[in-house]
């Protein structure tokens, strides 16, 4: 018989705040005679909420009492309470991220939305979330060659690149429409600081049409070199967000490029450039006459609302069956992870590493990560339990597998264990280093887990 979990999405962008309730039905892919297999079947979205300006007390600073009274009304408008829900994300993204409160406002809304709620930010999650949201991953799925997705926001423009449904790829440019805003009359009012060195507007000015499409221009053509279709310049450096790291690699022989966010809505259709007080209506018509649009193109079958519904309805997934848990509470959130590749995983000198990597961790719980074994002998386990020990110490005991083996690593383990220590092993979970993890009640014999980044420039 199948479960159910309650999910929430909220999306605090540079543009717009918006949210979602969705239900996640989980179901038994395995037979009677097999070990549980657990999947979210089926994502069915019961509630969205209507599009917001993200509420803002100064160009600089998000309003979190505003955020809360909004997501307090929406609750309240989907007829459900706190305590009702079982999962989902709270995301701060694009401009937003980098106000100076907002990991007061990540804190107050994860406080707010329930036990078991991310609170995140970072671009490599958004990309994906987004690339879900809007159904690229679907139509990854379905289309042969490379698709490029797009999610082009407020303030920043996050990438995803896609080939047979997987995600190759991520990354984030500092384009999008709220970069430069107008009052009703035309007049600038901000203008953001990544267009430094890129126009001579200032808030005050009453520019022509030209000039704002000079800029968008610009935009376009970093866009354009992220994507392969122009030659790299200084330009596409310059705006490539400093969260990813050095710009990815240039994409070659992109056949489908695919696009979201609220820029999306502007590529379409041709918008009263002065519609949304912002650039974006401009940035969007001239991303439509540009080499993205030139070969084969789509819209996502969500646009504004793509990462929101990434964030209710993906970001939530399921351990494999062949769990351990001996006393561990749950649930648990923002374990920090601490990884280690296959090599290090065979070395000897194991012990140390988890030692030393334990002793530089300023969190008392901490998730220890390793490739595992697909068909690990006993020597194997009961070598790798005694090197885990060994190293972690007094230490409560968090470990995560890609191998299909918490079971009987557990099992081992529980053996050397005082009764009372605290042990968690799942597997079919694979994570990497600088992410987080957070685990929820056990639904049936598997736990629902969510894998993020938390990463916050403070300005």
């Amino acid at each position: 018989m199948a479960e159910h979990l309650l999910s929430v999405g909220l999306d605090v962008g540079t543009t717009t705040t918006q949210l979602i309730l969705s239900q996640l039905e989980i179901e038994n892919r395995a037979s009677s005679f097999a070990v549980p297999e657990l999947q979210i079947a089926k994502r069915q979205i019961l509630y969205r909420s209507p599009v917001f300006f993200t509420p803002l007390a100064s160009a600089q600073l998000v309003d979190g009492d505003a955020i809360r009274r909004l997501v307090e009304q929406q609750y309240a408008a989907a007829g459900v309470q706190r305590q009702q829900i079982d999962t989902g994300a709270v995301i701060i993204t694009g401009e937003t991220s980098r106000k100076e409160n907002a990991a007061r406002v990540l804190a107050a809304l994860s406080e707010f939305a329930g036990d078991f709620v991310v609170a995140t930010a970072g671009p490599d999650l958004e990309s994906v979330l987004a690339a879900k949201g809007a159904g690229a991953v679907t139509l990854s799925q379905q289309e042969p060659g490379i698709l490029l997705h797009m999610d082009i926001g407020g303030g920043t423009a996050n990438l995803a690149l896609l080939q047979e449904g997987n995600i190759l790829q991520t990354g984030c440019m500092n384009v999008g429409g709220r970069l430069l805003k107008f009052s009703e009359g035309g007049k600038v009012t901000y203008v953001s600081p990544v267009l430094a060195g890129l126009t001579d507007l200032r808030p005050g000015d009453h520019p022509q049409e030209c000039q704002v499409e000079a800029i968008a221009r610009l935009l376009t053509q970093a866009l354009e070199m992220a994507a392969g279709l122009r030659p790299a310049t200084d330009l596409l450096c310059k705006l490539w967000t400093t969260e990813c790291g050095p710009v990815w690699p240039i994409p070659q022989g992109v056949q489908i490029l695919s696009f979201s966010g609220g820029v999306a809505d502007c590529i379409q259709s041709r918008q009263n450039p002065l519609t949304f007080g912002d650039m974006g209506p401009i940035l969007g018509q001239t991303i439509r006459e540009s080499l993205l649009c030139q070969g084969r193109f789509v819209t996502g079958q969500e646009t504004i609302r793509a990462t929101v519904i990434g964030a209710g309805c993906y970001s939530t997934t399921l351990s494999g069956s062949t769990v351990f848990l001996q006393n561990a509470p749950l649930p648990q959130k923002n374990l920090p992870v601490i990884s280690f590749t296959a090599q290090e995983q065979e070395s000897h000198a194991l012990q140390d590493l988890i030692a030393r990597r334990l002793m530089a961790q300023d969190s008392p719980r901490a998730v220890l990560a390793f490739p595992g074994w697909e068909s690990p002998s006993y020597a194997q386990i009961t070598g790798f339990g005694d090197q885990i020990l060994a190293g972690a110490g007094n230490r409560e005991l968090y470990i995560c597998l890609e191998g299909d083996m918490a079971k009987a690593l557990g099992q081992y383990l529980r053996l050397k264990l005082p009764e009372k220590a605290h042990c968690l092993c799942i597997d079919r979970v694979t994570l990497s280093q600088n992410s987080y993890l957070d685990l929820g009640i056990p639904i049936g014999p598997a736990l629902p887990v969510v894998i993020k980044t938390l990463i916050l420039e403070e300005q």
